[in-house]
């Protein structure tokens, strides 16, 4: 395995990974190309503690990356990354380019070359997406990295204000949410789905972000209903690297 940045990875990853390959569940880490990787800032863990201050900047771990999703300092946005452009969105729902300085608490990327994919049955909601997910990959354990395209009805996104110290519970800051109804949309979701066996390093089940295809509107996706051209792709990791 080829590290071209020093990392400090956790305990955790390090048991929860092995006990993954002991099972045979995926390849070794001297099998697995650098592009197999989740390279993550920060933990799901850090941000329900609650600890919304940004620990490094996105660019931190950025070798070539292309999909990814997070926050960032005082949870102020939420992070997308499609085709390697990590875009925020703020509460006024609208997608921006961010710099490579931009501070974050959390951020999960990787360089995504997809193992398997497949149509979405139209009417399908986000909600029974998981299924379709682990189904496609088969598995519901370990890391995966999803992506899903097409048209979306009733696509409903949101984006959360900053937060200042003392910080509210995760729960409390998303309470305040601002809710985009985005209605019939062209829009890519991207994200991760997270087995049990890695709970705490990312967030439980399937997070996904979005940003519609004409760039004007996207976060963190509450709800949709799939239409007729929707397509799932995702690609099983090998684990993460957590800076």
């Amino acid at each position: 395995m080829s590290v071209h940045k020093p990392r400090r990875v956790l305990t955790l990853l390090t048991v929860a990974l092995a006990g993954i390959l002991a099972a045979g569940l995926l390849p070794s880490p001297a099998q697995a190309s650098p592009a197999l990787w989740v390279d993550q800032i920060g933990t799901y863990d850090y941000l329900t503690a609650p600890n919304y201050t940004g620990l490094v900047p996105v660019s931190a771990i950025l070798q070539g990356q292309t999909l990814g999703l997070g926050t960032f300092d005082h949870l102020d946005g939420e992070l997308v990354m499609v085709g390697g452009i990590a875009y925020r969105v703020g509460t006024d729902g609208t997608p921006r380019p961010i710099t490579s300085t931009a501070s974050t608490p959390f951020f999960e990327a990787i360089e995504f070359r997809p193992d398997w994919s497949g149509p979405v049955a139209p009417g399908t909601t986000c909600a029974n997406l998981l299924g379709a997910v682990n189904a496609l990959a088969q598995t519901d354990t370990g890391i995966v990295a999803v992506r899903v395209r097409g048209t979306f009805s009733d696509l409903v996104t949101r984006s959360v204000p900053a937060q200042t110290l003392p910080y509210p519970s995760l729960a409390d800051a998303t309470a305040k949410q601002v809710v985009f109804q985005l209605g019939s949309r062209k829009a890519v979701l991207v994200g991760f789905r997270t087995g049990a066996d890695f709970a705490g390093i990312g967030a439980p089940g399937l997070h996904l972000h979005g940003i519609t295809a004409d760039k004007t509107a996207g976060g963190h996706v509450l709800s949709c209903v799939v239409g007729n051209d929707v397509q799932l792709s995702v690609q099983r990791a090998a684990g993460f690297r957590v800076s």
